[in-house]
């Protein structure tokens, strides 16, 4: 039997469940999951294997059989619960073509615990497509599970920004990006939150409707800096300086 060894490197190969599909140490692997298992990475009893839930609790066991429609696999003592304070979703106007597959994929390697695609006055897209909408969910778990990240990221369904700011609670650190805000990653150090939500606008920004909108739910402004960013840039460069300053403030507490 494989066997783990130390540095990220030799991570045993990553595939999700739900927490249905997991009872008394067993795990079944089904549908795509198990395409991916048994055809594409052609793994055999006693591999192991490395398995997430919905919550991003992860599982280490070993591959024990195949059935017609699942594989089994025997999980160890070590599972390790997703013990992260606090959310960060990405609440990022609809873009069109590929820039809003680049957007999914890399706001999970950066840590988007969830992300609202925003139908705005601007956007280009008004309503995307249910097959684009199942893709995103898509490459959000195969980049979860290649970046080794402690939360599967939900995709979820477009929203206006009326309805995200009917939305948003009291506890919730919520920053619309603009230019001239406070620094973002001052905004986060300085307020604990059990969520926080950042707001992009498309490339012609928010109107002043939706601004206001915002504001009144509670939103503060939070800049990123002088120059002018595209709207994948600035959502990415907004989570990447959110996540950035939460790991600063969980490692001095």
């Amino acid at each position: 039997m494989d066997r783990v060894a130390d540095g990220p490197m030799s991570r045993p190969p990553r595939f999700i469940v739900s927490n249905q599909a997991i009872k008394d140490g067993i795990a079944r692997v089904t549908d795509g999951e198990l395409h991916h298992l048994r055809d594409v990475r052609r793994l055999g009893i006693g591999n192991l294997i490395e398995l997430i839930d919905e919550a991003g609790s992860a599982h280490i066991g070993h591959l024990a059989r195949f059935e017609a429609d699942a594989a089994i696999v025997v999980l160890h003592d070590n599972s390790v619960p997703n013990l992260s304070e606090a959310r960060i979703i990405l609440a990022a106007a609809l873009i069109k073509g590929p820039r809003m597959d680049f957007l999914v994929e890399k706001a999970v390697e950066l840590g988007a615990s969830e992300l609202w695609p925003l139908i705005t006055a601007r956007c280009v897209v008004q309503s995307p497509s249910i097959d684009r909408r199942q893709r995103w969910q898509r490459l959000a778990d195969a980049a979860a599970k290649q970046s080794l990240s402690t939360t599967l990221t939900r995709i979820a369904e477009p929203l206006s920004v009326a309805s995200m700011a009917a939305i948003v609670q009291p506890d919730w650190l919520a920053i619309l990006c603009a230019q001239g805000g406070e620094p973002l990653a001052r905004l986060v150090r300085e307020r604990s939150s059990s969520a926080i939500l950042i707001a992009c606008g498309p490339e012609g920004d928010f109107d002043d409707s939706e601004r206001a909108q915002m504001l009144t739910a509670g939103f503060v402004t939070g800049g990123l800096g002088t120059n002018r960013l595209r709207s994948e840039t600035a959502g990415l460069a907004a989570l990447s300086i959110a996540s950035g300053a939460l790991d600063e403030v969980t490692i001095r507490g």
